[in-house]
């Protein structure tokens, strides 16, 4: 696996690559014929998303490639050997576009025959920027009902590219080099990538709305956060790091967002319900890597004589060990129709959403007094929890507030391209609320978490001194935000008061 950061330029037949000579020491050039075959489902499902997958011959990294996209001109690249099929996909790599393709079959969608010269550009033995002039040809591939091979579909297209590929240098050199092919008469790239220039796939399906609306807002806030959730889906499979925190941020953004916009979209009910059960799924292996992480951070900096018996391996490899085991439910629940089923109504829901009246008003006017709206949600939250005398209660009261404050604050981020400053402070004071609250929160369960490893360990006739000093600390973190919460609150109520 590696991250793959590029700029890519349209050249003419007769482009002449410029010296670059003065940017850095110049090796080459060296010639490959590359000849790679792309898959992807009949309706180009991965082609839409900007992924591509291909078994490639020629070069020095002839094999498969999967190629996501994770920001403009940076894509993550996966690799495996060259089997000696070209009907079947390796299965590990089937299994990372599973989101995409939803059991749709994968088959070849087109060849690329390039005939690549490639110059680097190093510093001493360190090579900084590969160069690749790429004269293409291209032939779309379609598969008949009746057939269990493709075939030829188009006529042969032909074009010329130039490639810059970072590899050890730095953006500032890459851009250097890009204003001399410029200069030379190159062109910033149409496509994406070659795949894409050929097969000129759709962009992802979306409502049309009028510029300026607030259903316009939703739509693409919608659309942006069902991308994300996609994007991590692979990431999540491979077990990356921080991948299942962030693929339930976005089902959790998802979510609020139609709950805080229901005003402008609707019928989103049976969606929203399936956005929580994910979350849900995906949480109990998040939460157990926190928390392991949580009780790592406070051994580490206990005085060795105060870490007695085995609590180490017990809050660490016994965590570990069932976080393994929700990692397995998730990716069986990845691979599963229910969660398929969910993807499917996402892009329903941004291709045909069900917009009210008030999608069309002006998003200033309207989606102002949505944030504001979310915001007394919190308050009201507050007043319902105070005004309860039993502590116990209150408490779990106080939870409503968090998730209130959440909701208003992934809101308020929502709406801060389109309705300004006002909306970043609104969402930082949200979650300056929503930071405290879950602070308390999070000791409390911590403390939860420990008083019942403590007691299986004395159980096991294990010495427990050292579950009750962590509990102490907890207490101790729990106690102070709770303290902390009146001066935040008081705080946050008067400076949002100024902005709505």
């Amino acid at each position: 696996m590696g991250i793959e950061i590029e700029d890519k330029f349209d050249v003419p037949p007769d482009y002449a690559v410029p010296d670059l000579s003065k940017l850095g020491e110049i090796s080459g050039p060296k010639s490959y014929q590359l000849v790679a075959l792309y898959y992807d489902t009949p309706d180009l499902r991965l082609a839409t998303r900007g992924i591509t997958l291909r078994r490639r011959r020629g070069g020095d990294d002839a094999g498969w490639h999967l190629k996501l996209p994770k920001a403009k001109g940076v894509r993550q690249e996966i690799t495996h050997p060259l089997t000696r099929s070209t009907k079947v996909v390796p299965p590990e790599l089937a299994e990372l576009v599973r989101a995409y393709t939803r059991g749709a079959e994968l088959q070849v969608v087109a060849e690329l025959d390039t005939r690549r010269t490639v110059s680097l550009l190093h510093d001493g033995p360190t090579p900084l920027v590969e160069i690749a002039d790429d004269r293409v040809k291209g032939t779309v591939y379609t598969k008949k009902p009746d057939e269990s091979v493709a075939s030829e579909k188009t006529d042969v297209v032909r074009w010329r590219e130039v490639e810059a590929e970072l590899l050890e240098g730095d953006q500032a050199l890459l851009a250097k080099i890009g204003k001399r092919l410029m200069k030379a008469g190159a062109t910033p790239a149409v496509a994406a990538s070659k795949l894409a220039r050929l097969l000129e796939p759709p962009p992802p399906a979306q409502a049309l709305t009028k510029d300026g609306t607030a259903g316009q807002v939703i739509v693409n806030y919608l659309a942006s956060q069902v991308t994300a959730l996609l994007s991590q889906d692979p990431r999540v499979r491979r077990a990356e790091e921080d991948a299942v925190h962030q693929m339930r941020v976005a089902a959790r953004r998802l979510r609020s967002a139609l709950k805080a916009f229901d005003t402008v979209i609707t019928g989103t009910k049976r969606v929203q319900d399936e956005l929580r059960w994910l979350g849900a799924v995906l949480g109990e292996a998040r939460d157990l890597e926190v928390i392991r992480a949580r009780f790592a951070r406070e051994l580490a900096v206990l005085a060795p004589e105060l870490v007695t018996g085995p609590i180490v391996a017990r809050l660490g490899e016994d965590l570990l060990a069932r976080e393994h085991e929700a990692y397995e439910r998730i990716k069986e629940t990845l691979s599963g129709e229910r969660y398929y089923a969910l993807l499917d109504a996402l892009d329903t829901m941004t291709a045909t959403p069900r917009l009210t009246k008030a999608a069309a008003k002006p998003a200033q006017d309207k989606l102002s007094d949505v944030a504001a709206g979310n915001w007394d949600r919190v308050t009201k939250a507050y007043d319902t929890a105070q005004a309860i005398s039993d502590l116990e209660r209150r408490e779990i009261a106080m939870h409503d507030v968090r998730k209130a404050a959440k909701r208003a604050r992934y809101t308020a981020e929502a709406l801060q391209p389109t309705l300004g400053k006002s909306m970043a402070k609104l969402a930082k004071h949200a979650a300056a609320v929503q930071e405290v609250l879950g602070a308390h929160q999070d000791g409390v369960v911590a403390q939860e978490t420990l008083a019942k490893e403590a007691e299986t360990a004395r159980q096991a006739g294990e010495d427990t001194f050292t579950y009750g000093l962590l509990i102490g600390l907890e207490r101790g973190t729990a106690e102070r935000a709770h303290a902390d919460f009146p001066r935040v609150w008081a705080e946050t109520v008067q400076a949002i008061g100024k902005l709505l």
